[in-house]
C-alpha cells in the first residue's frame, strides 16, 4: 500500500521542514522527487540525502512567488521527464501580527509566496496532468484557515485562499482525472519554530516552547514526518476517492 513507484513528484519548499520530510517519504516509496526550494544549497542537501539512501531525486532552485521562475522550472522538468504525477505546493512563509501591525509590504510578501506560489505552480502543472490523463495536487494549508488564531492576520488570510483554491481546482478538474486536496496542520516543530523562538524570546526558548506545545490539546507540536505520512496517503492510489477535502492534523485544536 501507499507505493509511488515510477511517479514523478514535485515538492516545493522542500529544502527543510515539512517539505523535506515529504520529499524523503515520497522517494522512499518509489517516486522520483524534484526537490524545489529558493535556497538551492538546502535543496541539494535534501537531494543528496535521498540519493544516498537509494532514492531518485533532483534539486531545483525556484522562487515560487515569481511565475516566470515557475514556468521555467516546469518546462525543464517536462523536458526531462515524461510525466508530472504529483505536485505538492508546500512552499510558504509565516508572519506574526494583527491587522494593525501588518504593513502593506508584509501583506504583499505573504500574498506573493503563499497565494501566487500555489497559483503559479498549479497553473503550470495542470495542463501537463490533463495531457497525461490525470494527476494529484496537494496544497499545504493550515489550521489557521479553519479557526481564528491570535496574531496571524496576514498568514490566516493567505491560508484561507489556499483552502478555497484547493476546492476550486478539485471542482474544476474532478471529471478530468486531477484530484486536489489540502492538509491543515497545527503547529509543527520545524527549524522555523526554533528560529522564531530564538529571535523573539532569547533566553526563554524552553519556556515558550512549552507554551507553543500546550496550545495543542494533545500537549505537543506535530512532527514533519507525521505530516509527510498524511501527504503520502493523499497522493497515493489508496486516496483515489478523495478530492476537494481539507485535512486537519492539529493535535485536537479544531476538535475542542
Amino acid at each position: 500500500m501507499f507505493e509511488l513507484n515510477g511517479r514523478m513528484a514535485v515538492v516545493t519548499g522542500a529544502g527543510s521542514g515539512i517539505g523535506a520530510a515529504i520529499a524523503r517519504v515520497f522517494a522512499a516509496r518509489g517516486a522520483h522527487v524534484a526537490v524545489v526550494d529558493r535556497d538551492e544549497p538546502a535543496a541539494r542537501q535534501v537531494t543528496d540525502e535521498i540519493v544516498a539512501a537509494g532514492g531518485p531525486a533532483s534539486a531545483h532552485r525556484c522562487d515560487v512567488s515569481q511565475p516566470a521562475d515557475v514556468d521555467a522550472l516546469v518546462a525543464a522538468l517536462a523536458a526531462a521527464h515524461p510525466r508530472i504525477d504529483i505536485l505538492v505546493n508546500n512552499a510558504g512563509i509565516a508572519h506574526v501580527g494583527t491587522v494593525e501591525t501588518t504593513t502593506p509590504e508584509d501583506l504583499d510578501r505573504l500574498y506573493r509566496v503563499n497565494i501566487v506560489g500555489v497559483y503559479a505552480c498549479s497553473r503550470a502543472v495542470v495542463p501537463i496532468m490533463l495531457r497525461q490523463g490525470g494527476g494529484v495536487i496537494l496544497n499545504m494549508c493550515s489550521v489557521a484557515a479553519l479557526v481564528g488564531i491570535v496574531d496571524r492576520f496576514a498568514y490566516s488570510m493567505t491560508k484561507g485562499a489556499v483552502l478555497t483554491m484547493t476546492r476550486s481546482i478539485a471542482a474544476d478538474y474532478v471529471k478530468r482525472g486531477i484530484r486536489c486536496n489540502c492538509i491543515c496542520p497545527g503547529r509543527v516543530h520545524t527549524p522555523f519554530v526554533d528560529g522564531y523562538l530564538a529571535k523573539n524570546y532569547p533566553g526563554r526558548e524552553q519556556e515558550m516552547m512549552k507554551v507553543l506545545s500546550e496550545y495543542q490539546p494533545i500537549g505537543r507540536m506535530g512532527r514533519p514526518d507525521e505530516i509527510a505520512q498524511l501527504a503520502l496517503y493523499l497522493c497515493s492510489d489508496e486516496a483515489s476517492f478523495i478530492t476537494g477535502v481539507a485535512y486537519p492534523i492539529d493535535g485536537g485544536v479544531t476538535a475542542v
